[in-house]
Order: structure tokens, then C-alpha cells, then sequence
């Protein structure tokens, strides 16, 4: 009989985890880098070309949609490459803001193309050397390179494996061993 003074259990039942030091490491070996990054560059490139049709279409560029790179980055590498360690977050983070200066590239080619009157890849294209320090210093902005931080940040946030007890204390075991 249970006493009235103690509350309802509603976390578990209390029975020890039968989870083992081989779970972790399966948990482990199912982890992939390298769909992670496939993932994250097919993301980048469909990311970029909806931010450049919507800017065309409104007619104005929200710097602020990097954020939303970031979390569909984050949610990309988490969902593609099932990491449980530190590689994830680091792929998410550096992939955000690597894909936020190409997508800022593509929303100014696209402008540039639409005033000449030609494609977004022929301009792409015509770009030299000397373009470069041109567009950083006139085209990126502070609030650019804040936005990509913060979708950076949110991305590796969002990228690691989202774990239940039992398959964290088999990776606690697998790494203590």
C-alpha cells in the first residue's frame, strides 16, 4: 500500500536500464559524417536559390532568412547523419555560415543579373578577383554577418542526435570502457 504523502511516479518505473556498452557502440558506428554533409550542401544549394526567388519576387533581401539556413541545416545534419558527438555540430555550424555567404552571393548575383538583363549563372561567372573587396566592403553588412553567427549557433544546436535515457547511458557505458 502506497502512502498518501508520496506523489505519483510519472518519469519511469524505476527498474534499472538493460542497456549495454554494445548499444553505444552501434549507436556510434550508425553515425555518418559524410551523409551529414551531403545533406547539408543539398540544403545550402536549395536554401539559395529559394532565398534569391524571393527576393526577387519581393523585391527586398531579409538578411534574417540565414537564421532559417540554420535551422534547416541543424535539422539536415541531424536527420541525415544520426551524430552523437561533437563532428555534428561543428558540421552544422561551419556549413551555416559558409552556406550564408554563398546565398548572399546568389541573392546579389540574381539582383545584378535581373538589372542587366541576363542569367544568375552568367553573372556567377563573370566575377574576378576583383570583385571580391568590391562586394565586401559595399554588399555584406554587419547585420549579415550577425544573422549567419546566430544561425550558426542555432544550427549546431539543432544538429546533434536527440537521444532517449536508455541510449544515452549505452553511449556513457561505451565511452567509460
Amino acid at each position: 500500500m502506497s502512502s498518501p504523502f508520496r506523489l505519483r511516479k510519472k518519469h519511469g518505473s524505476g527498474a534499472p536500464l538493460d542497456s549495454t556498452a554494445a548499444d553505444g557502440e552501434r549507436l556510434v558506428e550508425f553515425q555518418s559524417v559524410r551523409s551529414a554533409m551531403v545533406a547539408g550542401l543539398i540544403t545550402i544549394i536549395v536554401f539559395s536559390v529559394f532565398w534569391a526567388a524571393l527576393s526577387l519576387l519581393l523585391d527586398r533581401v531579409f538578411p534574417w532568412l540565414t537564421v532559417l539556413l540554420g535551422f534547416l541545416i541543424g535539422v539536415a545534419v541531424r536527420q541525415a547523419g544520426k551524430g552523437v558527438d561533437w563532428r555534428f555540430p561543428l558540421i552544422a555550424a561551419v556549413f551555416t555560415l559558409v552556406g550564408s555567404l554563398l546565398a548572399n552571393v546568389v541573392v546579389s548575383a540574381s539582383y545584378t543579373a535581373e538589372s542587366f538583363g541576363t542569367g544568375t549563372v552568367q553573372i556567377l561567372q563573370a566575377v574576378t578577383s576583383m570583385t571580391w573587396p568590391v562586394y565586401f566592403d559595399e554588399v555584406l553588412t554587419a547585420a549579415d554577418a550577425f544573422y549567419a553567427i546566430y544561425g550558426a549557433a542555432f544550427a549546431a544546436f539543432l544538429a546533434s542526435r536527440r537521444l532517449t535515457r536508455s541510449q544515452y547511458y549505452a553511449l556513457r557505458l561505451w565511452r567509460e570502457r
